[in-house]
């Protein structure tokens, strides 16, 4: 598991990315935010997830607010 930053998020597209320890910057999208209701992040927030790498480059996967 690698953990990481929020960089940005935004609740109306449900989307942002997370800025990883390690410096490298991975895309999230909300589907990926471990939890019930409602699934956001806030800039800031410190986060576990998993790194997988698709198509369009590295994207972050059962993130879980830390």
């Amino acid at each position: 598991m690698a953990t990481g930053t929020v960089k940005w998020f935004n609740d109306k597209k449900g989307f942002g990315f997370i800025s990883q320890d390690n410096g490298q910057d991975v895309f999230v999208h909300q589907t990926a935010i471990q939890g019930e209701g409602f699934r956001t992040l806030a800039e800031g927030d410190k986060v576990e997830f998993e790194v997988i790498k698709d198509q369009k480059g590295y994207k972050a996967a059962k993130v879980v607010k830390l």
